[in-house]
């Protein structure tokens, strides 16, 4: 990751986590706890605080957890599943390799038996780690996969998927089967400029045909945890937030390739406030215009 990038990246998720944990308290107001759980159903629920949303459930046979926040945050929703239940954790999933979804895996360090993710993520995760010298800081999944993988917990089957590039290389979907409930991780922000991670990997064009294939292969009734939202509250949604944002990032594309063929330069093209066609996003478009011309013309 180049230093720029890895610099954006990192002020980028640690102000907006800051925003995220200031809104909740100001919504709940509960200064001792910066934290919301939530059910979504059937026993899969959400913890909301600092990073990409979270994802548990508790079973008779252990618990599952995707994605991981930061350690403070971690330890907060591990000391709240020791109060509900004496089961072990079993998996901890991560969706991919970023910081605020990632630099948490440590709290489960002799906790959990497996940390799983895309292979691509570890790698990632990897890079990262040595580049920033703090790999004693990580907990690196132990169990990959390239394709898909799934495993059944209590009476929960739990399928993982991996359709490609697109916010990242390893971007991974988890499909709660039974509860019929999917956590796309930073595959979808809700009504807020993305994160795009050319580094790693990521293409906006591939983004959007992963968008198609999540509508194809899941169905009308699923419900979809989201990596981020504008509001912290709305991080979960419906096939029609998937529409949006996968919108979003057509108008994204087209808007930049016009804009190339009328011989605007980067520095004119990076100066827009406003991409024709989108509306209700929430942020500052300059790093997904400059992703976006980057892509287009390969450089």
């Amino acid at each position: 990751m180049k230093r720029r990038e890895f610099i954006y990246s990192s002020a980028g998720s640690l102000a907006l986590s800051l925003l995220a944990g200031r809104q909740l308290l100001a919504r709940t107001g509960l200064q001792d706890t910066p934290y919301a759980m939530k059910e979504v159903r059937n026993g899969v629920s959400i913890f909301t605080e600092k990073g990409g949303t979270i994802a548990y459930l508790i079973t008779k046979e252990g618990i599952a957890v995707v994605d991981a926040q930061f350690p403070e945050q971690s330890q907060h929703l591990i000391d709240e599943l020791k109060k509900q239940s004496d089961r072990s954790f079993k998996f901890l999933i991560n969706t991919h390799h970023h910081g605020d979804h990632t630099n948490g895996n440590i709290a489960y360090k002799g906790l959990v038996e497996h940390v799983v993710a895309h292979k691509n993520s570890l790698e990632n995760q990897q890079s990262v780690a040595k580049r920033n010298q703090n790999e004693d800081k990580q907990l690196y999944p132990d169990t990959v996969f390239s394709d898909s993988w799934q495993v059944k917990i209590g009476q929960e089957q739990i399928r993982i998927y991996y359709f490609g590039e697109a916010h990242t290389n390893g971007d991974s979907i988890i499909h709660f089967e039974n509860a019929n409930v999917v956590h796309l991780g930073d595959l979808l922000f809700n009504k807020r400029y993305p994160y795009i991670d050319r580094s790693a990997g990521a293409s906006i064009k591939n983004w959007i045909t992963v968008l198609d294939q999540v509508k194809r292969t899941f169905n009308s009734e699923t419900i979809y945890i989201f990596g981020h939202a504008f509001d912290p509250k709305t991080v979960t949604g419906t096939v029609n937030d998937v529409n949006s944002f996968k919108g979003y990032l057509e108008n994204l594309l087209s808007y930049v390739s016009n804009e190339i063929k009328t011989g605007k330069s980067k520095e004119e093209i990076l100066k827009a406030t406003a991409i024709t066609g989108v509306v209700d996003m929430n942020g500052e478009p300059k790093h997904n215009l400059e992703m976006a011309y980057e892509e287009l013309t390969g450089s």
